[in-house]
């Protein structure tokens, strides 16, 4: 059984699952079950002067029947008071001394921000996690996004921070920005023990078409959120990546956004995550999904010879390239499974229409085709055209039944070249241009 405990800039934990800033993580009832249930730490919902929320706070995309693709939220930082969320921080790391409290926080002045890293100090927290990401709310207020979208004032804050923390610091990044490296870039400068990413993204889910309004509706008027939950995962992927493989951040780094089950959490942790924060899917499934992803990651290291989860940390950075440095030469096409075919032919709609029409209707008895689900008399099957192929993988995505479509290496005899090697062989004269595709 693979060692599941991690250590996040000087934060331990019995196991890489955090539940992260969030309304799961808004009073102490709510953390005694999360470590009940099995999760490593929780990040407590962000605490700073008294707020108001509004009524109501929350919307979705659902797809084809899937809720809850995409959330949105509206809802601003704890409305309870600094006294009673600083208390039952206390009752809760003296009940869960091995497991990881982390405040988040977010104020305005100097002198608020020493105030409250004293106070979560005081009350026994493991770290501090600056909350530099909402985009909706507090940001109006010059807190929020609008200091993570300026590197100048995350060094300025974060400065401030660290002239009287004695416990680590986590900057929670923004994703509503152009450059995630520059934000993590300043919280490296300024002296911060790790980063965390992402924060929400700006969205509108729905619009009412009765109200003509969108969700969520609060008397008459509604304004945009911040978009989390499985739609938003690709994102925080590439993000995280691009931190973890950027030379001037070098901060080990929580991943957020999107993870539902232990497959995702190992592939933030391939791209570099030391752990990860999980709110969507606790908010939709409970706090015991946490069971499942614990089970599954521990299978996964064990069927991958890794003693430790901190062995799968970074993995797949280097996998990740710029485009001009791919090789041209490298060729793959899809490949029918008739055994497994129903026939649907959704493959041949979506490579004639939207992609490069490689894929033919074929009468099955002429091309030797045999049986199968989809084999019917006198109906069309496909059937890849080798030669047209360019293996953009399309029919295999669209396709329904999974593994009927494989994508396959071909050997094309060529040597490795990748299209800057292209670009200065005929620049140099050693090779004509490659004629376009007619």
């Amino acid at each position: 059984m693979a060692d599941l405990s991690v250590n996040l800039g000087g934060i331990s934990s019995p196991n890489p699952f955090w539940v992260a800033s969030a309304p799961p993580s808004n009073t102490g009832y709510q953390c005694h079950r999360a470590f009940e249930a099995g999760w490593g730490g929780v990040v407590w919902k962000t605490l700073g002067e008294a707020i108001v929320n509004v009524s109501s706070r929350y919307s979705s995309l659902d797809l084809n029947g899937n809720r809850m693709v995409g959330f949105n939220n509206i809802e601003l930082i704890t409305d309870r008071s600094p006294e009673v969320n600083f208390r039952e921080i206390k009752e809760c790391k003296e009940r869960w001394p091995n497991h990881a409290i982390v405040v988040s926080l977010m104020t305005d002045t100097r002198e608020s921000w020493h105030e409250y890293v004293k106070r979560s100090m005081d009350a026994g927290a493991d770290g501090v996690e600056l909350n530099f990401g909402c985009p909706h709310g507090m940001c109006e207020r010059g807190m929020g996004s609008a200091v993570g979208q300026n590197p100048d004032v995350i060094e300025t804050i974060v400065g401030w921070v660290m002239e009287v923390t004695q416990i680590p610091v986590i900057v929670k990044l923004t994703p509503n920005i152009t450059n995630i490296t520059y934000p993590a870039r300043s919280a490296r400068r300024s002296g911060a023990n790790a980063i965390s990413l992402i924060n929400t993204i700006n969205s509108i889910t729905q619009v009412d078409l009765d109200r003509l309004c969108p969700e969520p509706y609060v008397a008459g008027k509604s304004t945009s959120g911040g978009y989390c939950g499985p739609a938003v995962k690709p994102i925080a992927l590439n993000m995280v990546q691009q931190c973890a493989a950027d030379p001037e951040v070098k901060l080990p780094i929580s991943g957020i956004g999107g993870i539902q089950n232990w497959k995702d959490a190992a592939e933030f942790i391939a791209l570099g995550a030391t752990n990860v924060q999980v709110c969507t899917a606790i908010m939709h499934y409970g706090f015991r999904i946490v069971e499942d992803m614990i089970e599954g990651l521990n299978d996964y290291l064990d069927r991958s010879g890794m003693a430790s989860v901190t062995e799968l940390i970074g993995r797949a950075v280097p996998t990740i390239d710029r485009w001009e440095n791919l090789d041209l030469n490298y060729k793959r096409i899809a490949k029918i499974d008739y055994d497994t075919c129903i026939g649907c032919n959704l493959c041949y709609i979506a490579c004639e229409d939207g992609a490069h029409q490689a894929i033919a209707l074929v009468d099955p008895d002429a091309e030797g085709i045999g049986e199968g689900p989809g084999r019917l008399p006198g109906k069309a099957v496909p059937k890849i055209k080798e030669d047209e192929c360019v293996g953009c993988n399309l029919c295999s995505l669209v396709c329904p039944v999974d593994g009927c479509i494989d994508m396959i290496d071909i050997d094309t005899g060529k040597e490795p070249m990748s299209w800057t090697q292209y670009q200065e062989r005929v620049a140099s004269g050693d090779m004509e241009p490659i004629p376009p595709h007619q």
